[in-house]
């Protein structure tokens, strides 16, 4: 069974920044170094949007555009742990933060990812 579990959620002000953790382990999930990592959001009653994903090591780094310039996302293969810091955050930031991992082809598509984690709540205030 593999495990995602993200951590680092909570409540900050606008303009704030945050630093969410996802750290992956179980005995199927050998191959973090060479798995798709990303980090999706959702809000009730809307699709699970698309946020960031990093291929592998060295690889290019890819963002939704409501967060382009502001997230970061990053990994450690040695520590099986992805990061996403989140800089400038404005209220409409604020949903539930999954990690997830995977072979996508598509990073943007939520579908295409095989492992998820249960998600941290990241509440902006204005």
């Amino acid at each position: 069974q593999v495990q995602l579990v993200e951590s680092g959620g909570g409540l900050v002000q606008a303009g704030g920044s945050l630093r969410l953790s996802c750290a992956a382990s179980g005995r199927t999930f050998s191959s973090f170094s060479s798995s798709v990592m990303g980090w999706f959001r959702q809000t009730p009653g809307k699709e699970r949007e698309f946020v960031a994903a990093i291929p592998r090591t060295g690889g290019s780094t890819y963002y939704g555009d409501s967060v382009k310039g502001r997230f970061s996302i990053s990994r450690d293969n040695a520590e099986n742990t992805v990061y996403l810091q989140m800089n400038s955050l404005k209220p409409e930031d604020t949903a539930v933060y999954y990690c997830a991992a995977g072979r996508p082809i598509r990073y943007t598509q939520p579908n295409e990812y095989n492992y998820w984690g249960q998600g941290t709540q990241v509440t902006v205030s204005s």
